[in-house]
């Protein structure tokens, strides 16, 4: 049985008024499983429904069309069981301001009917770095802690899933190492993973397999190791302070100095350093490297909208 089960979701949003805009689709039959214990990155760019699939799964939302099961619960029908198995932990920072942090993870235990749950509270304390926090009142925290708080209480019912939405969004380096090594840890012992970020470096690292949403369609699901296989298979770094010739600059991705060329054979890295001494580009820094997940996400979601990936596609 998988972990988490979409199938055919659709989510419409209606407009209303005389001169309203033409219905909204979200999410167009979104269909793929989650297998137990797996770490499974959902990728896509703003606006592409990564959100609202996940609203849908956490019962905040309601699809227009298909249905979505977790460890065999439907998420609508049978709402308090699907609950007891999914760990959210929300993009934004929501919290009550009038408890510490203890209180605050005794009373989501208590939601979920735990008690007794001390032992299990001080490890999480302690595997996301809260210990010396524990008596602190919410408003005391600063952004990073309070987001480590939102993953404790995500996890303080132990659930077998575990759904990260953008779980490292502006936080600073320690949290996130703090983070990817508890939550790597519970992912050895065998708690499946649902992890959305626009760090593609992340879900490179952690994510055993990834499936990437563009204008509500899965346009990409299997391995991390397929799509990569799947890219150009070298790309040529450099920075430079000068503007490339027209016929390169079509291709290059640049951020800030650093540019990035595609090169898959090696006839191609000849063409643009010769194009690049031609135009009297100086370059600094140059090496030649395989290409990542970034590459691959950037390929696909500036490319014409293909068809959607066929109805729960799995790669082993």
């Amino acid at each position: 049985m998988p972990a988490i089960s979409f199938q055919s979701v659709s989510k419409v949003y209606a407009s209303t008024g005389k001169h309203a805009p033409p219905p909204f689709k979200a999410l167009d039959d979104v269909s793929f499983d989650i297998e137990e214990g797996e770490f499974f990155g959902l990728l896509g760019p703003n606006g592409a429904g990564k959100t609202t699939l996940i609203s849908i799964l956490a019962g905040l939302a309601r699809a227009s069309g298909g249905r979505v099961l977790v460890h065999g619960y439907d998420v609508q029908k049978d709402f308090v069981a699907a609950r007891r198995h999914l760990g959210i932990v929300p993009q934004e920072l929501v919290f009550d301001p009038f408890f510490t942090v203890r209180e605050a993870l005794r009373f989501q235990a208590g939601y979920f009917g735990l008690r007794h749950s001390d032992d299990w509270i001080d490890e999480l304390l302690d595997g996301l770095g809260l210990s010396d926090k524990a008596g602190a009142n919410m408003r005391q925290l600063s952004g990073g802690m309070k987001r480590r708080v939102l993953v404790g209480l995500a996890l303080v019912h132990k659930p077998p899933v575990i759904v990260l939405d953008e779980p490292t969004a502006g936080v600073d380096v320690e949290l996130r190492q703090t983070l990817w090594q508890f939550i790597s840890n519970l992912s050895r012992r065998g708690h499946t993973v649902l992890l959305t970020t626009h760090y593609l470096e992340e879900a490179e690292a952690l994510c055993q397999r990834i499936a990437m949403l563009k204008l509500g369609r899965v346009i990409a699901l299997d391995r991390t190791s397929a799509l990569l296989a799947k890219a150009a298979a070298k790309v040529l770094h450099f920075k430079t302070d000068d503007a490339l010739p027209p016929a390169l600059a079509a291709q290059a991705r640049v951020t800030g100095r650093i540019v990035e060329l595609p090169a898959p054979m090696a006839a191609e890295v000849e063409h643009h350093l010769a194009a690049l001494r031609e135009a009297g580009v100086r370059i600094e820094d140059l090496e030649i490297r395989k290409a990542d997940l970034e590459d691959v996400f950037i390929q696909l979601m500036s490319g014409p909208a293909p068809a959607a990936v066929p109805a729960l596609e799995h790669a082993q």
